[in-house]
């Protein structure tokens, strides 16, 4: 039966088609609750990833599915720039004012080693988007946001684990846009404390894929972070299997970057309970008596990984024989980020459960029934053997913080 007889609730998923966004469409459709439209500029994101997601969602619909069951499965995605706010406004202008219940703004440029090279793009993409969509929500009454933010608003923490209440001092042009953002976001709630109302997630590290293996990490060109490069390294896409680690010097417990991984579907779920603390009728108790509705929460395990126990873990999930080579510490990079996952936990009643191994084993699924991507097909069933590593000598770079 459909949880709820209400109408479903119209929510923006920006960036949905996107690695995290559609873990999030995902289990916006899952609740039944809530009718998902997303808006992506596909910079680093396929459509075929939203089209799985409706199919997922449509597997999973009960015999007794209602008609508001069955059009939650059907996600109203468009292309858009959240740069250019004439795209942004036509969006909102199909569902009328006050037609959009509220936004989950994931959309945003995150490559921390880029952002120091290209800032002013960062800086564009990520804080003026960000004032762009918030003016429209404003325009078109649509008073409330969960905001994708970073743990590297913290850059190097004075305290490990991280609490929220330690002080925001990035360390690269990236993590400064998701400070700007989260101060605009603020600063807008405590202007209007009884219309706005939002919740920023600080994410640490989110991994894994969907265990059907039909969405998961896919990024344009050469991946960045750590977990899908070792995946792609393993399968062959990236032909190389010396891993370039960034600095093994730092006061760790082997010398190399260390950070708080949780599986994607746990960060996602994380994104429902923040929305439902958004509504006016809400049990929530977060917010801070005489100040504006916002508030900022880790999402995180509470455990920290190095680059050499995920190296470690995923050569025991793939067999892969991996090599890695030390080189010179990377500007941005921090020791250590680990969240205290705590108030997240007690506020909102957040928690992640799945372990390494299981975003090991999600990645490598995710990996090997795509072995193309998104571009090319789905293998289901029984997956066959892979051969012996089979690649060349070369060195993969990796950034030893991600």
């Amino acid at each position: 039966m459909s949880a709820s007889s209400e109408p479903l609730k119209r929510v923006i998923v920006t960036g949905g088609a996107g690695y995290i966004g559609s873990h999030i469409v995902f289990k916006l459709i899952e609740t039944r609750r809530y009718k998902v439209i997303s808006i992506d500029n596909y910079h680093n994101a396929y459509p075929t990833s939203l089209k799985r997601v409706s199919q997922l969602a449509r597997e999973s619909l009960p015999a007794d599915a209602t008609e508001n069951d069955k059009e939650s499965t059907v996600i109203d995605s468009y292309t858009g720039d959240l740069t250019k706010p004439d795209e942004v406004r036509s969006v909102f202008e199909r569902y009328g004012k006050g037609g959009i219940w509220g936004v989950i703004h994931v959309a945003a440029y995150k490559a921390v080693g880029e952002s120091t090279v290209v800032p002013l793009t960062y800086y564009a993409n990520n804080v003026g988007a960000t004032i762009g969509i918030l003016q429209i929500m404003d325009e078109y009454d649509c008073p409330r946001m969960v905001y994708s933010s970073s743990a590297t608003v913290y850059g190097t923490p004075p305290e490990i684990p991280i609490p929220e209440t330690t002080r925001l001092k990035a360390d690269s042009p990236y993590g400064k846009t998701k400070v700007m953002s989260e101060t605009i976001i603020e600063d807008l709630c405590a202007a209007n404390p009884e219309r706005w109302r939002a919740i920023s997630l600080r994410y640490f590290n989110p991994a894994g894929a969907h265990p059907s293996g039909l969405i998961g990490e896919e990024p344009k060109g050469r991946p960045g972070n750590l977990l899908p490069l070792l995946a792609h390294m393993a399968c062959g896409r990236v032909k190389e299997n010396t891993l370039k680690v960034f600095g093994n010097d730092y006061p760790t417990h082997d010398g190399t970057c260390v950070r708080d991984y949780l599986h994607v579907l746990d960060l996602a779920a994380g994104h429902i309970l923040a929305l439902d603390a958004l509504a006016p009728d809400a049990k929530f108790a977060g917010w801070t008596p005489g100040s504006g509705r916002f508030k900022a929460y880790n999402l995180g395990k509470g455990n920290g990984l190095s680059v050499i126990d995920i190296l470690e873990a995923m050569r025991k999930t793939t067999g892969f024989d991996y090599k890695y080579e030390i080189v010179g510490r990377r500007k941005g990079d921090v020791p250590y980020l680990i969240a205290v996952p705590t108030l997240a936990e007690k506020e909102l009643g957040f928690n992640a459960p799945r372990d390494l191994e299981t975003m090991c084993h999600d990645l490598w699924n995710w990996q090997r029934r795509n072995p193309e991507g998104y571009a090319g097909p789905f293998i289901s069933g029984e997956l066959p053997a892979l051969k012996a590593n089979g690649v060349n000598g070369h060195a993969s770079e990796v950034a030893a913080s991600t």
